[in-house]
């Protein structure tokens, strides 16, 4: 596969800048609505990143101490270069083809964690991506909820927006791609999942690079209206010491899994990319019992 690529990664690399700046504006836009008459909304501090070797970089944008979100981060990238020896052996291990003659590769991709005030108010983590080499070319990505305390409701929501997403691209995806999702946030060493799940893909190259794109856009684009109304319908609701308890357990379950097995985590740190910004998805706090 020659880089034939240039104009698609322009698009992807575009689309996926766009929809950060639009998830930016919507969290900003609901923490101003939660700050009281007469005080300065949070907003995100927004900083550039890079890749070692010039390998390009992007944008990290982390909103610290708000009245909706305690931590959240909205990173976007583009970066480029050479696998080193251990991800090429990884890369051709899940059958990607030529690694060991050409180990170029290009990546870009939106990736989102909010850790929340309200215990009753869910973390969530997304993200969407493509990755190119010069042997083959793909789109991954996914959402997952992680309630502290669950509310079927909700989780009956947010799934019931990934589905329309999958369904509008393929009937099978759903099905498909939930139950990657309730694998891959599975935590092998506590026996039990991070969180009430939601959908996961990888290595999705169909033949049909539109198709594939235009279903990793539409993924992206369920996330908001999966994840505010969850978000708006818990943000007042009242909690105790006991619940602040309950999320600083399980925030550190979710912090265990983002840096023992979470493939993103592994990916940025062995490619040299911006280490603030690979681990923006810890949290502010958390707790060990």
């Amino acid at each position: 596969m020659t880089d034939d690529f240039s104009a698609k990664k322009a698009s992807a690399a575009a689309w996926f800048r766009s929809l950060r700046d639009r998830i930016v504006a919507a969290f900003e836009e609901l923490e101003a609505r939660a700050t009281p008459a007469g005080q300065t909304p949070v907003t995100f501090e927004v900083s550039p990143t890079t890749r070692a070797d010039d390998g390009g970089g992007g944008i990290m944008s982390v909103l610290r101490g708000g009245r909706v979100f305690e931590k959240v981060g909205v990173n976007w990238s583009e970066v480029h270069g050479a696998l080193g020896e251990r991800a090429q052996k990884a890369m051709t291990a899940r059958g990607v083809p030529g690694m060991a003659d050409d180990p170029r590769f290009w990546a870009s991709g939106i990736s989102l964690v909010a850790h929340m005030v309200n215990p009753h108010t869910p973390a969530v983590h997304m993200n969407t991506r493509m990755f190119w080499t010069p042997g083959a070319s793909w789109f991954g990505g996914g959402a997952d909820l992680n309630p502290c305390i669950e509310y079927p409701e909700d989780t009956a929501h947010f799934h019931a927006q990934m589905q329309a997403a999958c369904d509008a691209h393929d009937p099978a995806y759903y099905t498909r791609f939930k139950a990657w999702a309730d694998e891959y946030f599975f935590v092998p060493h506590r026996g039990r999942a991070r969180g009430v799940g939601g959908i996961f893909y990888d290595d999705l190259n169909t033949g049909n690079w539109e198709a594939d794109f235009a279903f990793t856009k539409a993924v992206g684009a369920a996330f908001l209206p999966a994840f505010l109304p969850v978000t708006e319908r818990r943000l007042n609701t009242p909690w105790s010491e006991a619940d602040r308890e309950t999320q600083l357990i399980h925030r550190g379950l979710y912090a265990e899994y983002n840096l023992v097995y979470d493939r993103g985590t592994k990916f940025g740190l062995e490619t040299g990319h911006d280490a603030n910004a690979v681990l923006m998805s810890l949290p502010p706090v958390a707790k060990w019992t």
